[in-house]
Parts: structure tokens; C-alpha cells; sequence
């Protein structure tokens, strides 16, 4: 049974730094693409960041370019996003998810087996 779970989310201070992490289990993670997507309220789920099974690969969305890093430890099998200078605009719901589908990285429709999400929240 696939099983994906997301943790680390928060209450943090504009500027402040959280880190997300997506742990895995019933599949091949390590054969894997994942991403990272975010949802606010009234808002389309929003594709942040995707990274290929071995690490070497990484795609960010402008909008956290140069503040986030995706990252990934096959062993551990788990994912993780790091997150500096955060603004209030990055409050959302955070979910990873499985890229099973061939296509654009931040197409939501491609992915599978996603974590129950994780509350970011950003004060000004």
C-alpha cells in the first residue's frame, strides 16, 4: 500500500525559514519523480517545485526561485523542501506528490499518491 505522508509545516514570521519533509513508503521511491505543490484558499493547486529520482534534477517555480531547495534522500525515503525568506504570498497548503504521468512538471493532473498536506503560514 502506498503510503505518503507530509510534515513540517508552520506558523512563521515573514523572513523566517521552515523546512517541509514527505516521507514515503509501498513503492519505488527511488525510481521516482516528485514535486511539491501548494494550494491556497480560492486558488488552483500551484506546482512549486519537482525534482527527478536521483537527485540530479530540479525545477522551480519563478515565484521561489533562489528561496526554496528541493531535495531528496533515497535512502531515508523521504523529500524535503527547504524554504528561506518567506512571505506572507507563500501561505498555502503544501503536499508532495508522485510524478507517474509524462509532461509538464507542474501539471497536478500528473501525479499520484499525494500527502494528506502540510499548513505553511506566513505572517507579515
Amino acid at each position: 500500500q502506498v503510503q505518503v505522508v507530509d510534515s513540517g509545516g508552520g506558523l512563521v514570521q515573514a523572513g523566517e525559514s521552515l523546512r517541509l519533509s514527505c516521507t514515503a513508503s509501498g513503492w519505488r521511491f527511488d525510481a521516482s519523480s516528485m514535486g511539491w505543490f501548494r494550494q491556497a484558499p480560492g486558488k488552483d493547486r500551484e506546482g512549486v517545485s519537482y525534482i527527478n529520482s536521483d537527485g540530479r534534477v530540479t525545477i522551480y517555480a519563478d515565484s521561489v526561485k533562489g528561496r526554496f531547495t528541493i531535495s531528496r534522500d533515497n535512502a531515508k525515503k523521504t523529500l524535503y523542501l527547504q524554504m528561506n525568506s518567506l512571505k506572507p504570498d507563500d501561505t498555502a497548503m503544501y503536499y508532495c506528490a508522485v510524478k507517474t504521468g509524462s509532461g509538464t512538471w507542474n501539471d497536478h493532473n500528473l501525479y499520484d499518491y499525494w500527502g494528506q498536506g502540510t499548513q505553511v503560514t506566513v505572517s507579515s
